[in-house]
C-alpha cells in the first residue's frame, strides 16, 4: 500500500497513526491514545491549539486503551507541557509503562503526569476536556505488548475500550483500534452505539504473512480480521442500519486502504466507512 501511494500506482491517502480526540465545547479536548504522528496531528488541528498562553494546549488529559508503542510513543512528545499530564490508564497499562517500557519514569524529569487509575468494575469516567460525555472503559481480548510479562498472556484491562455518551446529544459511540475477540460486553456496547469506530487493522488473519511483511497473524497480535467467518464485517452486519460503521487502526499491508480495490467496494456495499485523517465525528442530537 505504502509504495503504490508514492508511486501513484493506486489510489489512496497516506495516513498518520491512529489516535483520536473529543470535546464537548471545540476548545478542551481529551485525547485517546497518543501515537508517535501526535506532532503532525496536533499541527494539522487547529482545534488543539487555543494559544492562550505560552505553550498552551487543548489538550487536558491523555487516556491510553493499551500499553502499545503504537498508542504510546507520543507521550514523550508532549514532554514539554507547561504542567503535569493527566493520564488516565487501567493498572496493567500503568505498570509496562513504568518497566517494560518505562516513559512515564522518563516523563518524571520533565512535565511528570497525574495518574488516575482506570477500573473496569462499571465505572463512568468524566474526562477532563469532555466532562458533558460519559465514559465507560470496557475490557477487551487482545494481547499485551512484547516488552509485557503478560504476552501471549494478557489480563483485563491490558486492552479496553471505551463507549462513549454524550450526555448533550444523548448519543452514544464505542471506540475500539485494539479488539481481538467479539465478547458480550463488547456486542452490547456496540449495539447501544450510534457510532461504532473498531478495530480495522487486517482485512484477512495471515495478511502479514503473505505479504512477507511479517510471521504474525492478526489474531497473534491481538486483532479481529474483517473477512472471513466470524469476522468484523459479519459482526457490523448484524448492526442496525442506522449505526454508522467506521474502521479504524488500519495497517499499511491492508487492501481496504485502496480506494477503487475490490476490498473498498465490498466496505461500501455493507454501509462501512474507513476512517482517515482529519475525520469528524459529531453526535447531534435528534430533531
Amino acid at each position: 500500500m505504502c509504495a503504490g501511494v508514492r508511486s501513484g500506482a493506486i489510489q489512496a491517502k497516506a495516513r498518520t497513526q491512529s489516535s483520536i480526540a473529543i470535546s464537548d465545547n471545540g476548545t478542551d479536548w481529551a485525547l485517546f491514545n497518543t501515537s508517535p504522528d501526535i506532532l503532525q496531528q496536533l499541527k494539522s488541528f487547529p482545534g488543539s491549539q487555543p494559544a492562550r498562553s505560552l505553550r498552551d494546549t487543548g489538550i487536558q488529559c491523555v487516556f491510553l486503551l493499551d500499553a502499545q508503542i503504537d498508542h504510546t510513543t507520543g507521550l514523550l512528545m508532549l514532554r514539554e507541557h507547561n504542567s503535569p499530564l493527566n493520564l488516565f490508564t487501567t493498572a496493567p497499562v500503568y505498570e509496562d509503562l513504568c518497566t517494560g517500557n518505562p516513559l512515564l519514569k522518563v516523563l518524571g524529569h520533565y512535565c511528570g503526569i497525574n495518574w488516575t487509575e482506570v477500573e473496569l468494575n462499571d465505572q463512568i469516567l468524566n474526562l477532563p476536556g469532555a466532562q458533558a460525555v460519559n465514559i465507560k472503559p470496557i475490557a477487551l481480548t487482545s494481547n499485551a505488548p512484547p516488552y509485557s510479562p503478560r504476552r501471549d498472556n494478557p489480563v483485563p484491562g491490558d486492552t479496553v475500550g471505551v463507549l462513549m455518551h454524550d450526555t448533550q446529544s444523548d448519543k452514544k459511540l464505542f471506540y475500539a483500534p485494539g479488539l481481538g475477540t467479539m465478547e458480550p460486553a463488547v456486542w452490547d456496547a456496540m449495539q447501544q452505539a450510534d457510532v461504532v469506530l473498531v478495530d480495522g487493522t487486517m482485512w484477512t488473519d495471515d495478511e502479514m504473512i503473505k505479504a512477507g511483511a511479517s510471521q504474525k497473524t492478526a489474531a497473534s497480535m491481538g486483532h479481529l480480521a474483517q473477512s472471513g467467518t466470524g469476522g468484523m464485517l459479519e459482526w457490523l452486519d448484524k448492526l442496525p442500519m442506522t449505526t454508522r460503521k467506521v474502521l479504524i487502526h488500519i495497517n499499511n499491508t491492508n487492501p481496504i486502504l485502496n480506494e477503487k480495490g475490490p476490498e473498498r467496494a465490498i466496505l461500501s456495499e455493507h454501509g462501512i466507512e474507513v476512517a482517515e485523517d482529519g475525520m469528524t465525528i459529531t453526535l447531534e442530537k435528534d430533531a
